[in-house]
């Protein structure tokens, strides 16, 4: 069992904590620092820290207005870290109307397109195009499950763009691709 920390001790520690981790939920939180989740959330109003979903907006609101080749529209999932040129990283949440009706499964369609459009907005450009794409998933991903989506520029040779993108749920791979994208 964790030691409980003092008030303002936990409080310091949250913030600091969510400086490196935004988008940890109430409930991630309360687990972390050994206390209930109403006392996070009254450590949080406290604070005057929003709730993750407002946390992630301002985030994704800040990075849309860097992307070039896709509009905010066309991104599946919420875009929640962006460096150009560089590493990409979006949030999807697995919703009813996402996977099969039987399973509970998320189609596949929806994994490949967050992986797909993260990869292209990853490039400084107008015009991007994917030209190819090698895609393996590992395992499936269920209704209410929060995929997380890395995209990272492995290689560049003039306006082709080598693009590997892991998503996971947690800490488990699910999905891997590598994307060959072309700008103009």
């Amino acid at each position: 069992m964790k030691k409980r920390l003092a008030k303002a001790e936990r409080q310091e520690s949250l913030q600091a904590y969510l400086q490196e981790n935004p988008f940890a939920t109430d409930e991630d939180l309360a687990e972390k620092f050994g206390c209930s989740i109403q006392t996070i959330r009254l450590d949080r109003l406290e604070l005057g820290i929003p709730e993750v979903r407002e946390r992630m907006k301002r985030v994704a609101q800040q990075n849309y207005s860097l992307v070039k080749s896709v509009t905010d529209k066309e991104i599946i999932g919420e875009l929640i870290e962006l460096e150009l040129g560089k590493r990409a990283t979006s949030l999807l949440e697995v919703t009813p109307e996402m996977v099969s009706e039987k399973s509970q499964v998320c189609r596949g369609h929806h994994i490949y397109s967050q992986a797909n459009m993260l990869a292209m907005a990853l490039i400084d450009a107008e015009v991007v195009l994917t030209g190819s794409a090698r895609v393996r998933y590992r395992r499936p991903v269920y209704l209410n499950e929060r995929l997380i989506a890395t995209a990272v520029l492995a290689k560049r040779h003039s306006n082709k763009h080598l693009v590997k993108v892991v998503s996971k749920v947690g800490a488990e791979e699910v999905f891997v691709g590598k994307f060959i994208v072309v700008s103009r």
